[in-house]
């Protein structure tokens, strides 16, 4: 199944933890105002409720 998640404030970025921990789907697009590079910052850096290792890149 592909998924795209249009926001990834903290619930887009819960949302695509859980469904890569999941598995059986793959997100294939985010929609967001803020830039790529931003974007995978936060997700390979969110420290407060998460330690990531997803090596997400833009």
């Amino acid at each position: 199944m592909k998924i795209g998640i249009n926001g990834f404030g903290r619930i887009g970025r819960l949302a695509y933890r859980a469904l890569r921990e999941k598995g059986g789907a793959a997100v294939v697009a985010v929609n967001d105002l803020t830039d790529s590079k931003t974007l995978a910052h936060l997700l390979n850096y969110d420290s407060l409720l998460y330690f990531s290792c997803a090596d997400a890149k833009y």
